[in-house]
């Protein structure tokens, strides 16, 4: 499992960079009409998943193992969801520039690059999560849920807020 989650961890990010650095080579613009709902749809996820992944710190405070674990992976499946959905959205969807100035503007390209930049660990940090705690390597998932948990829910509130702040500029 390790390997797999290795694999993922490298090619996700890799994928995704290439379709921000190229998107008019694997543009499929017009192919898919309700692709500019998706911004929408991914703060929905994302807000989802923060709302899920503040249950599963409090059921695991209470030591509700089954509702953490469950809500966890209900987390993940989402998460991964979104990944799937958001490169759907960059194929299909021309880029939509951010228009706010001032402060606003640099609130915003704030919470975009930390966003960004803590997406790429969430995925293998989520993952080894998920699995060191279904293999019950429970102080291994300790650990390094010290450092997933709050990078996790830090993406999927930012995620929410840069959909908050692109709502004005979207396509309708």
């Amino acid at each position: 499992m390790i390997p797999v989650i290795v694999t993922l961890s490298v090619l996700v990010p890799v994928a995704v960079a290439v379709l921000m650095i190229y998107p008019e080579t694997f543009s499929l613009e017009n192919s898919f009409p309700q692709a500019k709902k998706l911004p929408a749809f991914h703060a929905f996820l994302n807000g989802t998943t923060a709302v899920l992944l503040i249950l599963g710190g409090i059921f695991i405070s209470r030591k509700k193992i089954h509702l953490h674990r469950a809500v966890m992976v209900a987390a993940f499946v989402l998460s991964a969801l979104f990944l799937v959905s958001y490169v759907v959205s960059k194929v299909s969807n021309p880029p939509t520039p951010f228009g706010g100035e001032g402060a606003t503007r640099i609130i915003y390209f704030f919470i975009l690059i930390t966003h960004i930049a803590l997406s790429v660990p969430v995925l293998p940090l989520a993952m080894l999560s998920i699995y060191r705690g279904s293999t019950m390597e429970i102080n291994k998932h300790k650990k390094l849920v010290k450092y997933t948990y709050p990078i996790w829910l830090y993406v999927a509130i930012t995620g929410v807020l840069v959909y908050v702040f692109m709502s004005p500029y979207y396509p309708v």
